[in-house]
């Protein structure tokens, strides 16, 4: 095929090819003395008109393409890589160890689930003759296999005479930000998704002080995460299905929030404040995630490593059974309460928790607890609307649970914690790039860095490229 031409190939430039104007499918391509470097290839979620963009063709050839460098594990940075590499893609994969030991694990998951999912349509009727997968589990572990990994704070050499490094970015295990210093010796800073201070388990986003360009995240860009207490809501919740014999059906993301979830229920265990309650983690993936957690030591804050230090687990509270076999989640169907049951996906747009809640949303001694951002168009959004029915895997059924969420637990960092980051910059960059967010969102954050810090914003449209050349 032809591709499209989006730029002048001899001036470094930057080409906005994903979450731009949308908090999803993060992909930023880089033109570097004539080289081009992809920066994250991420899967668009959502609603069908957004997952629909996964299908269309890349706006450049894959085979050119120099190097990708990958920012961290979640689905909306790298999901799109086996695409990538199954259309031609053949050279290194940058990314942080941590980062290269999830996405070994994430991708692979995600391969297999397009492949149930066409299998799905193609059993119950489907308008494409055959429905047929996005990519396979197969063009996944290829993709897995291209991954180099590379230490934070290292330099590293790009195509076009630029260098990089990784620096922690607090947002999940092995997220880190792109330093990307051009062979002008101007710094571009990407900052995939920015995290928060002080929360569980990994260290906190990296002080940065100067760049030339800067792209910064705006998921939360136009509002504060409310001030609640979670681990003391998390026992509230812990203790209502105790007395009550009830079960609450957590849906989660393999990567990051269980881990989470997981402390603040050790940390309860260890203050006495935890009834002895079964909790299943009803997902291989999020239970391979646990393991990958503990094995990246140095990732992870004084706090986590002093439980290690006096031979606790603290992703490990008594009860927990990590489920793996199918046939033994099916079982949990027909278990009474009290019990947790945490599985994924965290937006119920797909795993097992979608089949628990088909079993249990009718079951007034049920509660859903919601632990994070569920974007328009996924069967989370539409039961934190309170509707009395629901439609899942082709079925009508009553929602009788009970819905609540956990408002202050996110892994992205809000308007008040993106200001207190940018604020440690000694200068202003040239142009700041708003990406990754809604456009309320992105719009709100643009006019408070205006007016607090007076620096140049631009928020760029799908396709726009911008000239980064002195």
């Amino acid at each position: 095929m032809d591709w499209p031409v989006i730029m002048e190939k001899t001036q470094d430039q930057i080409t906005f090819l994903g979450a731009a104007r949308t908090v999803t499918g993060s992909r930023h391509l880089l033109t570097l003395k004539g080289k081009q470097v992809l920066v994250d290839c991420g899967l668009y979620q959502g609603n069908s008109e957004l997952r629909a963009r996964n299908w269309q063709h890349f706006e450049f050839n894959p085979e050119d393409l120099d190097a990708v460098v990958i920012t961290h594990a979640h689905l909306d940075h790298i999901g799109l890589l086996p695409k990538l590499v199954r259309e031609g893609y053949s050279k290194e994969i940058y990314a942080t160890p941590a980062t290269c030991d999830l996405a070994k694990i994430s991708l692979p998951d995600s391969g297999r689930l397009q492949e149930e999912d066409a299998y799905h349509h193609n059993k119950h009727g489907s308008k494409h003759q055959p429905a047929l997968p996005l990519y396979t589990e197969s063009d996944a572990l290829k993709a897995a296999n291209q991954f180099v990994p590379t230490p934070c704070h290292q330099q590293n050499n790009l195509p076009g005479g630029a260098t990089y490094r990784f620096l922690p970015a607090g947002h999940i295990l092995g997220s880190a930000f792109a330093e990307i210093t051009l062979e002008d010796g101007q710094v571009l800073l990407m900052s995939g998704d920015l995290g928060r201070y002080g929360t569980p388990l990994i260290k906190d986003p990296t002080v940065v002080e100067y760049a030339d360009y800067l792209v910064i995240e705006s998921t939360y860009g136009d509002r504060l995460h409310p001030v609640a207490d979670t681990k003391a809501q998390l026992k509230d919740y812990a203790q209502h299905i105790w007395k009550s014999g009830s079960t609450m059906i957590v849906p989660s993301f393999s990567i990051g929030r269980t881990q989470e979830l997981l402390y603040y229920l050790f940390q309860l265990e260890l203050e006495g404040e935890l009834p002895r309650i079964p909790i299943y983690v009803d997902s291989p993936m999020a239970t391979s995630v646990t393991h990958v957690y503990a094995e990246n030591r140095e990732e992870l804050d004084k706090e986590a490593m002093r439980y290690i230090d006096e031979g606790k687990d603290p992703m490990h509270p008594s009860g927990l059974v990590f489920v793996r076999d199918r046939n033994q989640s099916k079982a949990l169907n027909s278990q009474s309460g009290p019990m947790i049951i945490i599985a994924g996906s965290g937006m119920a747009n797909g795993g097992r928790v979608v089949h628990h809640l088909l079993q249990r949303l009718p079951d007034p001694q049920t509660l859903v607890l919601f632990t994070g951002y569920q974007a328009d168009g996924t069967l989370g959004s539409y039961l934190e609307g309170n509707h009395t029915t629901a439609k899942i895997l082709g079925q009508e059924v009553a929602v009788r649970a009970e819905i609540e969420k956990l408002s202050a637990l996110s892994a992205h960092a809000d308007q008040g914690e993106i200001m207190k980051w940018l604020m440690c910059f000694k200068s202003a960059p040239k142009t700041t790039f708003i990406v990754h967010g809604e456009p309320l969102a992105q719009q709100a954050l643009q006019k408070k860095i205006r007016q607090e810090l007076g620096w140049d914003t631009v928020i760029p449209g799908h396709g726009d490229n911008f000239s980064l050349t002195n």
